[in-house]
């Protein structure tokens, strides 16, 4: 790819955007209005038109025209050239797409198997240049062929063991031991640098721009950011509780490192009731850090403990999915920072919401498995494992009924839950995140 754009290789909808000098029937517009093409001096307009090209165009002007093209058109203009590429990728450019809403949220599911990787992407709001019949509130599922990089998916354990974060319009996966970079223009997948330290079941969340991670390992307590431009992780922080099972989220510039369970427990009686408690205490707590700052914040607990089983953010709020051995319950966090407020608060208050339906084939124990994602206003709860006919299905007995896939969706706005089409059976054990694209 060529590091700026050349005219001869546009197409010739691109050239007509620009006039020709060979065309006598040229018209001129200045200030004092539109003028023929023979009361100009042609010398002087044939240095214009070989000094002015596209390349010589501004990069504010570039992105306003580059912002107002159908989506479809947008993974072929990435290709042009880097200086293209780079500006597409760049969050001006989204804010511009956002603000002529041309910006849609879009769900993600990816799923794996042993040589190939899925991706299903559901839409809640249709894009108004899409002319077709197909219903936006239907799965739309596609495969990556089997190569080197894909290939290496099953030995990573993708996704069900990673974490996805999502950077404009590219999802990182990052998994223990390698990270897969999944672009959702050109529907290519390419490896990236792997974390410092091996991770499982860690928290990884997208701030301004760069990747977070904590938690998932007993030999560390370190907090690794990750740069997507220069492709590398660094160690920024460390946490002071060592966590496994967690979950991340971030709002307003502040990585959220949510539930798991204590690492390290010692073997002693006493010290192990000890830490059970505090393992409990582990499951229900929030951590904050303020990336800008590179300071913890105080951290909070969710009412009424329980172990946090699926957790997301959504318009300003972190929601938390709890689950109470038999029952679940719902809370949302105001995450929204208050002007003055000090490194140790500032924030809103826990509120209890309404808990999704689930269906009575969904077994409400230690086997159920949630992925969560924030889509625009909407909270978005994907059930991966944990209904009955899973159990059944093990014991080799025939079953019918609910499979998993199960998809509720929460509207933050009018506070009601929906069901939402399921996932489709070839997505299994799928990890969800929200893209804008």
């Amino acid at each position: 790819m060529s590091e700026s754009c050349n005219s001869r290789h546009f197409s010739w909808l691109m050239k007509s955007c620009f006039p020709n000098p060979n065309d006598n029937s040229t018209t001129v517009v200045s200030s004092l209005g539109p003028k023929s093409s023979s009361s100009f001096n042609p010398d002087h307009a044939s240095a214009t038109a070989t000094t002015i090209t596209i390349s010589s165009i501004p990069d504010d002007i570039l992105l306003d025209c580059l912002s107002r093209v159908p989506p479809h058109s947008i993974p072929h203009l990435s290709l042009v050239c880097r200086r293209w590429s780079r500006l597409l990728l760049s969050p001006i450019f989204s804010d511009l797409r956002r603000l002529h809403g041309l910006l849609r949220p879009t769900l993600f599911a990816l799923s794996a198997s042993d040589s190939a990787l899925f991706a299903a992407t559901l839409r809640f709001e249709k894009d108004p240049s899409d002319t077709s019949d197909d219903n936006e509130n239907e799965w739309r599922v596609s495969a990556f062929l089997p190569d080197d990089v894909v290939s290496a998916v099953g030995d990573h354990g993708f996704p069900s063991h990673a974490r996805l974060s999502a950077v404009g319009p590219r999802i990182y996966i990052v998994g223990r031991n390698a990270t897969l970079r999944y672009d959702t223009w050109t529907g290519t997948v390419t490896a990236r640098s792997a974390m410092t330290f091996s991770r499982k079941k860690f928290a990884a969340a997208a701030v301004s721009g760069k990747i977070y991670v904590a938690g998932g390992g007993s030999r560390t307590t370190a907090v690794e950011e990750y740069d997507p431009d220069e492709d590398k992780w660094r160690v920024v922080a460390n946490a002071s509780r060592s966590r496994y099972g967690c979950i991340g989220a971030s709002v307003d510039g502040v990585f959220y490192v949510i539930g798991g369970l204590k690492l390290g427990a010692s073997g002693n009686t006493d010290i192990s009731r000890a830490a059970s408690a505090e393992a409990h205490v582990y499951a229900s707590s929030m951590d904050l850090y303020d990336v800008e700052a590179r300071a913890w914040l105080r951290s909070r607990a969710v009412p009424g403990g329980g172990c946090v089983v699926a957790a997301c953010a959504a318009a300003g709020y972190v929601y938390v999915l709890a689950s109470h051995a038999v029952e679940l319950s719902f809370w949302r966090f105001d995450a929204r920072r208050k002007k003055g407020s000090g490194s140790g608060g500032g924030f809103g208050d826990w509120c209890r919401i309404r808990s999704p339906p689930l269906p009575a084939q969904v077994r409400v124990d230690s086997t159920v498995r949630f992925s969560c994602a924030g889509v625009g206003d909407k909270v978005v709860l994907v059930q991966v494992s944990g209904c009955i006919d899973d159990l059944l299905r093990r014991s080799g007995r025939s079953v019918r009924g609910l499979k998993e896939g199960l998809v509720m969706v929460y509207d933050t706005v009018a506070g009601e839950w929906s069901r939402a089409a399921d996932l489709p059976e070839l997505i299994r054990r799928a990890a969800c995140v929200c893209v804008e694209c």
